[in-house]
């Protein structure tokens, strides 16, 4: 079983998602199990102060280094330990497939304008990003690696095969074109490549039809 942990100043922004869908079916068929972490709850002071101002000055603030190293260290997590960040290399299918295959993952949800740069040096093993733009937190990315994650576990899916034939599975571009009934629909025909039961030929189409 995959254990996902998720440490974050929201908690409350996981509860729906991994409630729906596929990542409730993967947990429900035991294939994984969510640990959502209050950051805050490893704070030291009466406000559960998680931010301060930058050295250096500049505008907005950065989330303090502190609470991060003892909330991971209260969990006793091993790699990987990812923080979400726009500084990291971009999650992709392939990534993925190696959170699938392991036994424990642990996701750091930044906030505000940056994170202690100690979180990425010395507590996380990685740092991924979802692309070149900026989302309020870490949140987001966290919940699509999740996403992107569960749906490979057994259980996930009714047909867990059609996972496997998803875009960029195994070094595959993005996959061909999905086409269901009606055959005619507005005049807007479905290829006659898909209606004609040759198998061979419809494979060899889909294969042409990647990018």
């Amino acid at each position: 079983m995959l254990t996902i942990n998720v440490v974050t100043i929201f908690p409350d922004f996981f509860t729906t998602p991994l409630a729906l869908s596929i990542p409730s079916r993967a947990a429900a068929a035991g294939s994984v199990a969510y640990n959502v972490v209050d950051l805050r709850d490893y704070t030291h002071d009466r406000h559960r102060t998680v931010d301060d101002y930058p050295y250096g000055g500049g505008p907005g603030m950065v989330m303090k280094p502190d609470p991060f190293f003892e909330a991971v260290e209260s969990l006793g997590a091993s790699a990987p330990i990812v923080l979400l960040s726009p500084r990291g290399r971009r999650f992709e299918q392939a990534d993925a497939i190696r959170f699938a295959a392991g036994s424990e993952l642990t996701l750091l949800c930044g906030h505000y304008k940056d994170v202690d740069q100690r979180v990425a040096d010395h507590l996380a093993t990685e740092e991924l990003s979802l692309g070149d733009f900026v989302v309020s937190g870490g949140e987001v990315a966290a919940l699509a690696i999740i996403d992107a994650t569960a749906r490979l576990l057994p259980g996930a899916m009714s047909d867990l095969e059609s996972a496997y034939g998803d875009s960029f599975y195994e070094g595959r571009g993005i996959s061909a074109p999905s086409y269901t009934r009606p055959p005619d629909f507005r005049g807007h025909v479905v290829p006659e490549i898909l209606l004609s039961g040759d198998h061979a030929k419809i494979a060899a189409w889909k294969k042409d039809q990647e990018r």
